[in-house]
């Protein structure tokens, strides 16, 4: 018998993990997608920091209409903001198992609006 959806997701992750690792230089922008919301956070591996978080839970961001992709898009421009306050411009991106589809490829192209390069 073939592998649940979510065993099937855990090892399409730890398969992009093994080539996204976050430098100083370069960290990692981690995506989680819930049903309802989406998380994004910068993350320097080597310290085990998060540097930036935004999420669609954020104060700007709860009272936000629109699609769930709009939203997305949104949480991506928040993101790159800060990140550029934080003087981050370059990110490793780590889609989380998730296909780089919908709201997950929203996020991608706000962050990138917003300044971010990956």
């Amino acid at each position: 018998m073939g592998l649940s959806k979510t065993q099937r997701k855990q090892r399409i992750r730890r398969r992009i993990r093994k080539v996204s690792f976050g430098t100083p230089e370069r960290p990692r922008l981690s995506v989680y997608r819930s049903n309802k919301e989406i998380y994004a956070q910068v993350i320097d591996d080597i310290s085990g920091k998060t540097l930036v978080a935004a999420s669609s839970r954020d104060k700007g961001l709860i009272d936000a209409k629109g699609t769930k992709s709009e939203i997305a898009q949104e949480v991506g421009k928040v993101l790159a903001q800060k990140a550029a306050k934080a003087g981050i411009e370059k990110v490793a991106f780590d889609r989380g198992g998730n296909l780089y589809h919908g709201r997950v490829k929203s996020l991608a192209e706000g962050a990138r609006e917003g300044g971010l390069k990956f």
